[in-house]
Formats: structure tokens, C-alpha cells, sequence
């Protein structure tokens, strides 16, 4: 756990010393984002390895030699459950568990101890509009990389709903279907409602298209103060309150869109 920020240098070393402890914690997010990406990435593909082998061999029994391709598909599966299983010993022996909501939350009260320390300083307001420019590279690598989280999981559900329609309507069409083909397409058709549900409800693509609307215009105001060209052409001053001001102004343009993404369709349409 990340402690206090606790020193006897001076206020400058002390606003230094915050920003390090920011950046170690940005770094452990990273770190353990990765680490239970390969965790669940490795345990879900060895459950559907063994899956979707055991449906292929039961649904081409007797009918089409498979043979070849299990013998790449099962040690395939065998090494990915191994990884996961050493991976699950892995996290059980680790020392200090955070998840990485613990590791965001400690994150965010490091920065409010950073932001606390600076308003003790009594900085010029310039000064504090300079550093609040700086953390815009951090802003838009978070809504990037959360658009991004949307994205997949939008992309996930649409494949699943495509894949499993056509599998559906294929296995529906024969004319003699054996009683476990039956099972497969009930299967495919609850798993197609589950993910239409899913995405119509949560609109994933909704929120990655809004989040990477947000990062690609403050991501052009940076831009445009750094190169000075319109409407960043006046004097620095000037020119920072001005992209403080836009910034600010599609930050909460963007907690507009959340909150009405996150209301019921008759609360959006203005019926009840």
C-alpha cells in the first residue's frame, strides 16, 4: 500500500516527491492489469479449448475424421491450462493482492494529496493551469484505453451474435438433426439473446465512440496550444486559461453523455 508522501525537503522536492508516487502507482496499474489479463485470458481459452473440442468430437462422431485436428487443438489447450493453472499459483502466493480499483483508488487520493500540496503552496493560478496542461497526456491515454475496453467488449458480443445466428440458422436448416444438435442451438440462440440483451442495454459501442470523440478533441486543443495556431494565438496566458477553459468544457460534455447512456430509454425519449 502506498503511504503518505512524508519528507523534510522542501515544498518543491515535496510536490516532486507526490508526482513520483503517481507515477510508481500508474505503473503498478499497468502491471496488474496485465497480470490478470493473462490470468483470465489463458483460463478462459483452456475452458473453451475443452468446450469446443468436446462438441466437435461429439457432433462429427463416426461421420468426419477430426483427428488431425485434435492433435493440435488438445496439447494446445493442455499448455494453456497449464499456464493458467501456474498463474493461478502465481497469484495465490503473491505477497500483496490489489485489485486494480484498490490500486485507481489510491491513485486518485495521491493526486489529491499532490493537488492539496500545491494549493498550500499558493501557486499563481498560471502556474497551476501549466501543471493541469500536463496531465492531459495522462487524460487521454485513460479515455483511450477505457474507449478501448469498450471496444472489445462490444466487438466480443457482435462476434458472438454473428457467429452463433449463423450457426443457428445452419444447424436449424438440416433436414435430420440429432437430439445434441438440438442442444447446440438452443445454446447458440440463448447465447445470441444474452449478448444482443447485453450490448442494446449497456451500449458499449455508444460509450467507446464517445469516450474517443472526447480524447481525439482534447488531444487537438493540446495540439493547437503547442503550435500555436488558431484559436491558441494570443499570449501564453492567455492561451493556457483558454484550453483550460475547453478542456474542462468536453470533460463534462462527456459526463453529460455518460449519464444519459446510463438512463433508461424512456428517461432519454422524455416519455414515461
Amino acid at each position: 500500500m502506498t503511504h503518505p508522501v512524508q519528507s523534510t525537503s522542501g515544498p518543491t522536492e515535496q510536490l516532486l516527491e507526490h508526482k513520483t508516487a503517481i507515477l510508481e502507482l500508474q505503473a503498478q496499474i499497468r502491471t496488474r492489469k496485465r497480470q490478470l489479463r493473462s490470468l483470465w485470458g489463458t483460463g478462459l481459452t483452456t475452458a473453451f479449448g475443452i468446450v469446443a473440442i468436446y462438441i466437435a468430437t461429439v457432433a462429427t462422431w463416426r461421420t468426419v475424421d477430426i483427428g488431425k485436428v485434435n492433435r493440435i487443438a488438445i496439447p494446445m489447450t493442455i499448455v494453456c491450462g497449464i499456464i493458467f493453472w501456474v498463474l493461478v499459483q502465481m497469484e495465490e502466493n503473491r505477497s500483496e493482492r490489489r485489485s486494480v480499483r484498490r490500486l485507481e483508488l489510491e491513485l486518485e487520493i495521491a493526486e489529491e494529496r499532490r493537488i492539496l500540496q500545491a494549493k498550500q503552496l499558493d501557486f499563481p493560478v498560471d502556474h497551476r493551469q501549466f501543471s493541469y496542461k500536463d496531465s492531459l497526456p495522462r487524460e487521454l491515454d485513460q479515455l483511450r484505453a477505457e474507449g478501448q475496453h469498450y471496444r472489445r467488449i462490444h466487438n466480443t458480443f457482435q462476434s458472438i451474435i454473428i457467429i452463433g445466428s449463423l450457426g443457428t440458422t445452419t444447424a436449424a436448416s438440416l433436414a435430420d438433426t440429432p437430439s445434441y444438435l438440438k442442444w447446440v442451438t438452443v445454446g447458440l440462440s440463448f447465447a445470441v439473446g444474452v449478448s444482443a440483451g447485453f450490448t442494446g442495454y449497456f451500449k458499449y459501442r455508444e460509450r467507446s465512440f464517445y469516450l474517443q470523440q472526447t480524447a481525439d478533441a482534447i488531444e487537438q486543443h493540446a495540439n493547437a496550444f503547442e503550435l500555436g495556431i488558431p484559436p491558441y494565438t494570443g499570449t501564453g496566458e492567455d492561451n493556457l486559461a483558454k484550453l483550460t477553459k475547453e478542456v474542462e468544457n468536453l470533460r463534462v460534455e462527456q459526463r453529460k453523455r455518460e449519464q444519459q447512456l446510463d438512463q433508461p430509454h424512456e428517461g432519454r425519449d422524455g416519455t414515461v
